[in-house]
């Protein structure tokens, strides 16, 4: 699979590779839609033994895709090797919940595979890498990860909110009969959980505020909870997780990390203490993006509205981060 690779090559990694977000996320990746269409790139396909043919099947069928930027495609159960080098890294492979599995579970179980991945990040990626968490519980995978690697900075770490930002403003757009691309100003606060807060208080579109538009009761009472359970709807519809959307979220977030916008997004990054969150907790937050940093969109007035839903969520990642505290 190897091919002559360019100095400006990016390599990025794919941790669960064999999986169905995975399918839909690595022919976007070979496409230039992260590092855009003039830079070329070689994939890093993770996952764990028992699944390295299904992860080989995958990339028989980016090479057939024959796309002019992808150069070069390994494929591994060695985590080292995975990260060796890598400028971007999406980790979605995840330990889902169990039944009748408890959350701290979860977690303890979750990292168990996420430490030894931000170990061999720290050791092993390039000084220009950035690590998107896709793989639930996000946030705090996304902690762990970053505690194990210390000598890379935690905000190159990040979760995915972005989905939750793309449903927030899909709901808004199909209610308003709006185009997705008219809505600005929109942001998801906290954790990627049922908690979550998506937020219109600072919305426009067409240069309207959303709040004048939708009335306050099903704000609350029907699109507050339906974006927060949009995940659950699609699993109860379709019979499967949401897997294209996620892919295509995380592209999403990823370019506009690499890339920059000052188009409000939302972002899970490790918590400075702004908006009273607690530090070193990794939550949604109002960001934009410019020179391949997250900034946080600073100065927005919280109501007392705003306020509590914004603290459930800081609780919920504190109590999280506890349940892990000796991973850290």
């Amino acid at each position: 699979m190897n091919s002559p690779q360019n100095v400006s090559t990016k390599k990025v990694t794919v941790t669960g590779a064999a999986g169905q977000i995975s399918y839909s996320l690595l022919w976007r990746i070979a496409n230039g839609e992260v590092f855009g269409t003039d830079t070329p790139v070689e994939l890093k396909l993770l996952e764990i033994p028992q699944a390295l043919g299904g992860a080989e099947g995958v990339a028989m069928e980016l090479l057939d895709s024959a796309f002019p930027l992808l150069r070069n495609i390994t494929i591994t159960a060695d985590a080292n090797e995975a990260f060796d080098g890598a400028n971007a890294a999406f980790l979605v492979g995840a330990k889902p919940r169990g039944k009748g599995e408890e959350r701290a579970d979860l977690l303890a179980n979750n990292g168990k595979i996420f430490g030894p991945q931000g170990k061999a990040i720290n050791d092993n990626a390039a000084d220009d890498i950035r690590v998107l968490v896709v793989g639930n519980p996000a946030n705090t995978n996304a902690l762990i990860a970053s505690a194990a690697a210390p000598d890379v900075p935690a905000s190159r770490f990040n979760a995915m909110m972005r989905l939750d930002h793309n449903r927030a403003i899909s709901q808004l757009a199909t209610k308003l009969g709006r185009g997705s691309a008219e809505f600005n100003n929109i942001v998801v606060w906290g954790n990627h959980s049922a908690t979550q807060f998506p937020d219109i208080t600072y919305a426009t579109v067409g240069g309207e505020k959303v709040t004048d538009l939708v009335d306050h009761d099903w704000y609350v009472e029907e699109f507050i909870p339906r974006v927060a359970n949009r995940g659950a709807e699609i699993i109860e519809v379709r019979g499967k997780s949401s897997a294209a959307s996620a892919a295509s979220s995380a592209i999403d977030h990823m370019r506009d990390w690499v890339q920059g916008t000052e188009a409000w997004s939302s972002a899970a990054i490790p918590s400075t203490g702004a908006y009273g969150i607690p530090e070193g907790i990794f939550v949604g937050l109002p960001t934009v993006s410019r020179n391949g940093e997250w900034e946080i969109v600073e100065g927005l007035e919280i109501s007392d509205f705003q306020r509590a839903r914004i603290d459930a969520n800081a609780q919920e990642l504190q109590a999280e981060r506890e349940a892990v505290r000796d991973l850290l």
